[in-house]
């Protein structure tokens, strides 16, 4: 048997190719949607891919399930409760799957959503017991997937969070201590809040080390798994039913997209209301752009910030490094961002000669912005990183406006007075910095560093009270 993970660190995502090295059958578990890497694999290694398994219908990105159906005749497997648009094979508790002598059984284990499967996987040079179980959402390293993302569409956080119980106890923890644990999802994703940065593990290991999994009545687990959640992205809902639905492929999305406009048709385009964005690193976003255009840099969570900022039914018009437009709209593909109207030829150069369309932000080092806060005007200090990290360190008098909830809370911020943006690092900032220029802002700075070249060029750590 062969086990392959792949890990797509941009969505803290990894899917599954199995194949029977005897047969030279194959499946592959809840892909990412550019689907080229399983496909080159399947050839290398000489086997057919006949089948494709969500494990759930995904909130965080738009699974490849349907590239797979239409490029290698692969039949789509959901578990039972799913009801889906395409056709697909559904999967019962103790359903398995043949392929040659490996053998996929069906788990079902409802509770990060109520169509949510796990596989076990049986190695025919093994004993009896499953080699492997794929958890999908449902277990992770270190945390248990997250039973408040369907509310929109009927389900309780609470009463998910039971079905969650249940499944974990009554089917994961009953597998063997040695079973491999391969979930969906690692550190970084939303679909949890203490993902471990591993990849892999065992159920006797996290029986042992999982908070999730310890000793605890129904109440006490509803309580923990729904408290201190990170905040949902407006794309995850819209993910979740585009899963469900027959549409188009990346593939199909793709061909329609790379269209090199002209700064002219970029311009007509930003007046009738697309969003420009600018793929770039944020200090060369910073140092000059596209006015009006936001940036989120290829450098991070890209798809993430993108889905969560921008509009999923505005076009998007790309600017990037040239050579990087395909990359930039296959990750927005990824999350069923399809509404891209083209990139903007020459990138950057377009602009040359015309230095009125050219907007800058001011980047601001710590030590500036220490002598700016002992001096008059003191500028406004808004650290957008996740409450918990501004609990730990923060910079003392500044005000917490997580970036996700920037939009929502721009209201509260002097439109008269200095602002100087943070983050950790400098990446989520220079969005922040971007996001507050586009709705008029006009006196907005940007950390250097973040706040770690604060903490680094002051004698003493930040206040953490």
């Amino acid at each position: 048997m062969i086990l392959r993970q792949y890990y797509l660190g941009c969505l803290a995502h990894a899917s599954y190719l199995i194949v029977d090295e005897s047969s030279r059958r194959a499946a592959v578990v809840d892909p990412q949607r550019d689907v080229d890497g399983y496909l080159a694999d399947a050839e290398r290694l000489g086997c057919r891919i006949e089948y494709v398994v969500l494990t759930h219908f995904h909130a965080d990105f738009v699974a490849g399930h349907l590239e797979l159906r239409d490029r290698v005749g692969a039949t789509i497997c959901l578990g039972a409760r799913a009801q889906a648009e395409y056709a697909f094979t559904a999967l019962a508790d103790g359903d398995s799957i043949a392929l040659g002598d490996v053998r996929l059984e069906v788990l079902e284990t409802p509770g990060h959503s109520p169509e949510s499967i796990s596989i076990a996987v049986y190695d025919p040079d093994a004993d009896t017991a499953p080699y492997a179980v794929l958890t999908g959402d449902t277990l992770f390293i270190g945390d248990v997937g997250r039973p408040d993302l369907r509310a929109a569409v009927g389900w309780s956080a609470e009463d998910l969070g039971s079905l969650l119980y249940d499944s974990l106890r009554e089917k994961l923890l009953r597998l063997p201590d040695a079973t491999l644990v391969y979930p969906t999802h690692g550190a970084g994703s939303l679909c949890g809040k203490n993902l471990s940065t591993d990849t892999v593990s065992t159920i006797g290991v996290q029986r042992l080390y999982n908070y999730a999994l310890q000793p605890m009545s129904r109440e006490q687990f509803i309580a923990i798994v729904t408290a201190d959640q990170p905040d949902t992205p407006a794309y995850f809902g819209y993910d979740a039913v585009l899963n469900a639905q027959e549409h188009q492929t990346l593939d199909q999305a793709l061909a329609q997209q790379q269209r090199a406009l002209s700064l002219a048709e970029v311009l007509v385009l930003q007046r009738e209301g697309a969003q420009v964005l600018d793929t770039r690193d944020g200090a060369d976003y910073e140092g000059a752009h596209l006015a009006g255009a936001v940036n989120v840099g290829l450098g991070g969570s890209f798809a993430t910030w993108c889905g969560t900022l921008l509009a999923g039914d505005r076009p998007i018009v790309i600017v990037a490094a040239p050579g990087r437009e395909l990359e930039a709209a296959t990750r927005l593909g990824r999350i069923g961002f399809d509404n891209v109207a083209g990139h903007l030829a020459g990138g950057m150069e377009a602009l040359d000669g015309r230095p009125d369309l050219v907007a800058r932000i001011e980047r601001v080092t710590a030590g500036s912005l220490a002598e700016q806060l002992a001096s008059s005007p003191v500028p406004l200090v808004i650290d957008v990183r996740a409450p918990g990290e501004w609990e730990d360190a923060r910079i003392e008098g500044s005000v917490n406006v997580p970036l996700s909830r920037l939009g929502e809370r721009m209201s509260e911020l002097p439109a008269d007075r200095p602002l100087v943006v943070l983050c950790a690092s400098g990446y989520r900032s220079a969005i922040a910095a971007g996001v507050l220029a586009q709705a008029g802002f006009t006196h907005v700075h940007d950390l250097v560093g973040g706040l770690a070249a604060w903490d680094s060029a002051r004698p003493a750590p930040a206040s953490d009270n």
